[in-house]
Order: structure tokens, then C-alpha cells, then sequence
């Protein structure tokens, strides 16, 4: 049934309702893509510093990278790539968010509990990030191609698209796929799950209770969008940031492993497991770990400030 016919059929306070929570996520998904962009070509260098560790193999320390960037490609070379980390990072974002928020009510209705369980939390929060990852995974594959050795050779996005499905075939921008999902299921539960252990955690305590209460009795005066974030600002921003070191922590070797298979042709394609091995026979398990110092000064402000937004976005539009 359209949704449309549906309204048709509610009573006219319920249709607006369900008129408004629809057009809010849509407003809220734009949000987050705005803020996704904005923030990415902002810290564009940690994210080229990253790729140079992981793609090139680069073996120096991270400020005689940043001199050696910038003495031979100039302050440009910090923001290679970033147009198309944009196009895959803004939507990946969106997705993710709005995915994990229809999952877990999805299990919250089957599972006839009041509360989600931290179960249902980490569950919705693997599934939203499956899902972006199916998506949005071509983009990122165009992206480390662009980055690696010899990517400038091959031009912008349309080139590097054309060269890669002349060459290697359509499913070559799925390379790293395996890993990807691998990584993004603990990733998304960790990042989502952890988030909202900690939240709940707080407005259970006798802190949160009291704020929560506080809100309450303001509920009929004009109080602005900042105040009214059940975690606060700055905890929100906290919350955020330690929810996104933890996904990253655990499942950075396999980001690793994911920009190594992209970076494969046809003719030396190894599978995932042959190329870990590979990883650890010539760096040993620090190999896996390359770039994460620049990985984390990237994730760190950038997950806060997604969350902080997330949540704003939610309070502006009236977002259940």
C-alpha cells in the first residue's frame, strides 16, 4: 500500500504525525550529509597521511611525512583524493545513521520489549553498517586506486571508474568487500552499541535522572536545541568520540587488509586471508596497524561531531 493510501486511512492527527517523522529522517539524512562533507574536506590531510601508510607503504615518521607532502605536491597534495571520499563518505554517513535507527525499531516491535537490549543494539548497529558498506564500497575502491602509486596516471573519478570495469570487470569496485563486511558488522555494533551503552548508562545514573527531570519541566518554555540533548554537548561529544576510538581500534587491521585488495590487478589477486598473511610476513602484526595514529586524530573529532549533529538534527526537527 503507498504511503499515501496509508495516511488516507489514519486519523488526521496520526497521518500528520507520521507525515512529519517521515519528512524529519529524510531532513535529518541531509544533515548528516552536510555535515559529513564539510568535516571530511576538513581533515582531508589525516585521512591522505592514512593512505600514505597504508597504500604506498610509507616507513617515516608522521611530521617528515607532512614535509615530504608538502614540499613535493604542496598543501593540494593534503586534499588528493578527498572529492571522492566525499561522495562516498556523505551518503555512507546518512546511510548508516538512518539504517541503524529502522533496525533497531524493527527489533525493538519484534521483540515486544519497552527498552532496546544491548543486544538489539549491537545487532541494528551491524546490520546499518553491512548495509552502507554494500552501497557505498565502489567509491572507496575508486578512492585508494586514485591515491596509490601511479592512481594520477589514470585521471579523476569517471577515468579511474572506466579504466577499472574495462580492465578488471564491474565487480572489481567491489574489491576488499569481504573484509569491508567483515569489519563493518563489529565496527557498526561497537560504534552504535557503545554509544548507547554509555547514554543509557548516564540517564540511569542519579545525574541523568535529575537532567532528565529538568527537561521535563521545561518542556513548555522556549529552550534552544543545545539544551535540550538529553547527554549535554559536551558528553554527547565525548560519548561520540570514545564510541568511534573504540570501532576503529577494533577493527582497523582490517581496513588494512581492505586497501591492500584494492589496490591488487588481476594478474597478482591474492583472497583476503593470502593477503593478511602477506601483510604480516613483510611488516609483522605492526603492519596491521599502519596509519592508525592520523586514523584516530580523524575519527576522534569526526565521530563526535557526526553524533553531536545527529542528535541536534534530531531535536530541530522533532525526530523520534
Amino acid at each position: 500500500m503507498a504511503r499515501k493510501e496509508r495516511e488516507a486511512l489514519l486519523p488526521p492527527d496520526v497521518a500528520a504525525a507520521e507525515r512529519a517523522r517521515t519528512t524529519g529522517f529524510r531532513r535529518t539524512r541531509g544533515g548528516e550529509w552536510i555535515s559529513s562533507e564539510e568535516w571530511r574536506t576538513f581533515v582531508a590531510p589525516l585521512e591522505r597521511l592514512k593512505l600514505e601508510y597504508v597504500v604506498c607503504g610509507e616507513q617515516s615518521n608522521l611530521f617528515a611525512l607532512i614535509h615530504k607532502i608538502a614540499t613535493t605536491q604542496g598543501l593540494k597534495g593534503f586534499w588528493k583524493g578527498n572529492f571522492v571520499n566525499i561522495l562516498r563518505t556523505a551518503p555512507f554517513k546518512a546511510i548508516n545513521f538512518y539504517a541503524y535507527d529502522t533496525y533497531r525499531k524493527q527489533l525493538l516491535k519484534l521483540s515486544g520489549n519497552e527498552e532496546t537490549t544491548n543486544f538489539e543494539r549491537f545487532l541494528a548497529g551491524a546490520a546499518a553498517g553491512i548495509t552502507a558498506t554494500i552501497l557505498c564500497i565502489p567509491m572507496d575502491t575508486i578512492r585508494t586506486k586514485m591515491v596509490a602509486p601511479g592512481g594520477e596516471a589514470l585521471g579523476g573519478v569517471i577515468r579511474v571508474f572506466r579504466h577499472m570495469v574495462e580492465t578488471e570487470g564491474f565487480f572489481s569496485l567491489y574489491k576488499g568487500l569481504v573484509p569491508s563486511l567483515v569489519s563493518m558488522a563489529p565496527s557498526g555494533a561497537v560504534f552504535y552499541g557503545v554509544y548507547d551503552v554509555l547514554k543509557t548508562a548516564y540517564l540511569r545514573s542519579p545525574e541523568g535522572r535529575n537532567r532528565l527531570a529538568l527537561m521535563k519541566r521545561q518542556q513548555r518554555e522556549e529552550v534552544n536545541a543545545i539544551d535540550q540533548l538529553e547527554l549535554g554537548p559536551a558528553r554527547t561529544l565525548l560519548y561520540g568520540a570514545i564510541a568511534g576510538a573504540c570501532a576503529e581500534a577494533t577493527t582497523y587491521p582490517f581496513e588494512v587488509v581492505r586497501r591492500h585488495l584494492q589496490m591488487q590487478v588481476q594478474a597478482n589477486k591474492l583472497n583476503a586471508f593470502a593477503t593478511f598473511m602477506n601483510i604480516v610476513d613483510k611488516g609483522g602484526a605492526p603492519a596491521l596497524y599502519a596509519g592508525m595514529i592520523p586514523s584516530l586524530l580523524q575519527v576522534l573529532p569526526s565521530a563526535s561531531i557526526s553524533y553531536f549533529v545527529y542528535e541536534f538534527m534530531k531535536i530541530v526537527l522533532k525526530v523520534e
